[in-house]
């Protein structure tokens, strides 16, 4: 909550950094991308004449660096296509750019925090700005003083400035699970458990169904006032999609922890790349967020202690829970199962969540009797 001056100073270094970034990011560029240590031979100096601190400088050539870890690593997990398509030619042949307000790190060096009068002491390229009022949540306040390490990361986002700070919270020490609980991801319905729990996609498909008609009207349009309010308008279905996740996630960490029960998640890596749909239906399974949700889940229960295994996903949804009868006809429609063999009839998502669950325990069990060492 910076005041009018103070905010002036730090957009005004943002700019500054990211501007050098991407001057550094050229030069990587031209240079083969080289390592750290040689990048900041070719770049230190010219950082360091155009006004920038030391720590500011490492910094900026650090991020350029680790920028073009991340586009390497995409690339080789072929999240840019396969050799020779138009999207990973585009980011192949050209240097990353960095937006003007994009995140800057900062070390105990360049920033230093004060949390009885929640205030930071910041260096920008006006000099060091003392007094820069904070806000957060009381318990966000409690986990800084307590776990903060590190980094934190300055950012710019709709006018609002944000300082991330990283901290490193101990994990509760994992319980044996008595028993677990089986989730079932979804598009219709996002997540169902084994113990009954089911979160419905409706409102969120509706969220997702409005936004989208609505940018692609604005974008249609294509007039300033337009472009503005997609401007304005960016951001809020992921926030949306991200809020829905996290209390989705929560309460199905805090059933487990409740019932000391493990928790069994489908592998559903790859799975865009796998499925064959028509058009209408790829943009629901792009858009569907089930990484996310899983990410949520897993660092939620190491917080808690709670055990999490993944487990092969294949047939799930054909495999009667009571029986083990594996038949495609099973699965009637989209909500419902019926038996071919002994007549179960159940929904057709708490069935595969059961078949979920009863496949986390071989997997626990199996890693368990593995860990075990051989008897001479």
């Amino acid at each position: 909550m910076p005041e009018a001056e103070q905010a002036a100073a730090l957009l005004a270094t943002l700019r500054m950094v990211n501007e050098a970034a991407n001057w550094v990011s050229g030069v990587a560029f031209e240079q083969g991308v080289p390592r750290e240590y040689e990048l900041r031979k070719h770049t230190y100096a010219e950082l360091k004449s155009r006004g920038l601190g030391a720590q500011a400088a490492q910094h900026t050539i650090k991020k350029v660096r680790d920028a073009y870890t991340t586009l390497k690593a995409n690339i080789k997990a072929g999240n840019l296509g396969k050799p020779g398509s138009k999207r990973r030619r585009k980011a192949e042949s050209k240097p990353i750019t960095l937006r003007p307000e994009a995140a800057q790190p900062y070390d105990d060096r360049c920033l230093s925090w004060q949390y009885d009068a929640q205030t930071v002491s910041i260096w920008t390229t006006a000099g060091r700005v003392r007094g820069v009022r904070f806000v957060c949540s009381a318990d966000g306040l409690k986990m800084l003083r307590e776990y903060r390490q590190g980094e934190s990361d300055l950012v710019e986002r709709d006018g609002v400035f944000y300082l991330i700070a990283t901290c490193e919270v101990p994990e509760e020490k994992q319980y044996e699970p008595d028993g677990f609980i089986g989730v079932d991801l979804g598009i219709v319905n996002i997540a169902t458990t084994s113990t009954g729990y089911q979160a419905a996609g409706r409102d969120l498909n509706r969220h997702r169904r409005h936004h989208g008609d609505l940018r692609e009207k604005l974008q249609r349009k294509g007039t300033k006032s337009a472009k503005r309010l997609l401007k304005k308008r960016n951001r809020r279905e992921q926030c949306y999609v991200s809020n829905t996740n996290h209390v989705i996630a929560k309460t199905i960490v805090t059933e487990a922890e409740r019932t000391s029960a493990g928790i069994a998640l489908e592998d559903l890596g790859g799975i865009r790349q796998r499925v064959r749909l028509r058009k209408p239906q790829r943009v629901m399974l792009h858009s569907w967020a089930f990484a996310q949700l899983g990410e949520f889940i897993a660092y939620k229960a190491r917080r808690a202690g709670v055990p999490v295994v993944h487990v092969d996903p294949a047939y799930t949804s054909q495999t009667c829970c009571e029986c083990g009868y594996v038949d495609k006809k099973n699965r009637v429609d989209q909500a419902l199962f019926i038996c071919r063999n002994c007549g179960v009839v159940a929904h057709a998502d708490r069935n595969a969540s059961h078949n979920i669950a009863q496949r986390g325990a071989v997997v626990w069990n199996a890693g368990r009797e593995s860990r075990v060492p051989a008897t001479p």
